[in-house]
């Protein structure tokens, strides 16, 4: 059975791994180890006709843009969730500056279409340097700018794993503690979103909310959305809900590429990586032309072949 792709919840595949990912899909798969058992491997298929869609997750699509074009001639289908949230940088101290991450959002629906990119504008952290009045600024301005270019934003409230509470409590030293926002604010704020979308032209969903933001116009989405590959492909995918995802994640079933501590973005509220400085050593030692994101996980392929 053909497949979805997801490349990747656990890292910034476009981002960090463009060549790794191209050189995967050339030689047609890839090897996963199993996050919680590194001695059980998967070799997941690349080949386009094992792939129903990929889909890149990303906040800095720019490295693996230069191979869209032989993926396309390759017949692969996918399809991008870019993170624009030009945030200050106490809380994202090396994402793209928003000015540049506009420009090569732009540039990339010029090439696979409005449908194909979704701009996610979350997770939504609310600190003294981002009030809720922040936030409507800051919205109201990149989806003006991505008007026409996006036919989708989706939105989603910082959740506290367990991993990031530390990292977040240490914006207080840095001026950019974590505030509560009252449930007023919020309300107001959500209806302000769904607005300043609608008027943008774009529809408005949120991503795994425990709370429900429908009653403001914000109904519940999918980031592996079934609706979508079937108006943007043609495609009729899966419509089974991915059961390893939280329950109030819609998305459908994909199996992820990535592995975890792998992201040198260094965001703080990240629940992907839980060491910043062994994220730095894995992607300084990875290997392009490794069938596994970090390491050699695949005893199928010795090193000595490549």
């Amino acid at each position: 059975a053909r497949m979805i792709i997801s490349a990747s919840r656990r890292t910034d595949i476009p981002a960090f791994y463009a060549d790794w990912m191209m050189n995967r899909i050339r030689a047609g798969f890839c090897a996963v180890p199993n996050p919680f058992n590194r001695k059980q491997i998967s070799r997941i298929s690349l080949l386009p006709s094992d792939v129903e869609v990929i889909v890149f997750w990303t906040r800095n699509p720019k490295p693996l843009m230069r191979y869209l074009s032989e993926m396309d001639s390759l017949g692969l289908h996918y399809y991008f969730q870019f993170t624009i949230l030009g945030y200050p940088r106490e809380i994202d101290p090396k994402c793209p500056p928003l000015e540049a991450a506009i420009r090569v959002f732009q540039e990339l629906s010029d090439h696979v279409g409005p449908r194909r990119v979704v701009w996610r504008y979350d997770p939504i952290v609310f600190s003294v340097k981002t009030p809720p009045d922040y936030h409507k600024r800051r919205f109201a301005r990149i989806a003006s700018e991505l008007s026409g270019y996006t036919k989708r934003t989706v939105v989603s409230i910082v959740d506290s794993y367990r991993k990031a509470e530390i990292r977040m409590k240490a914006l207080e030293g840095k001026g950019a503690g974590i505030t509560e926002c009252d449930s007023d604010d919020f309300g107001s704020l959500m209806r302000d979103l769904a607005a300043l979308a609608a008027r943008n032209e774009m529809e408005i969903t949120s991503c795994a909310e425990d709370i429900d933001l429908s009653c403001h116009g914000i109904r519940p989405g999918k980031c592996v959305d079934d609706e979508l590959i079937a108006e943007a492909f043609g495609i009729d995918a899966s419509h089974k809900k991915d059961p390893s995802q939280r329950k109030t994640c819609g998305c459908v079933v994909s199996r992820d590429i990535g592995m975890y501590d792998s992201c040198v973005f260094g965001c703080p509220y990240c629940y992907a990586t839980q060491s910043f400085e062994r994220a730095g050593e894995n992607h300084k030692e990875h290997d392009p032309h490794s069938p596994s994101l970090l390491g050699w996980y695949d005893p199928e392929t010795p090193r000595a072949e490549i």
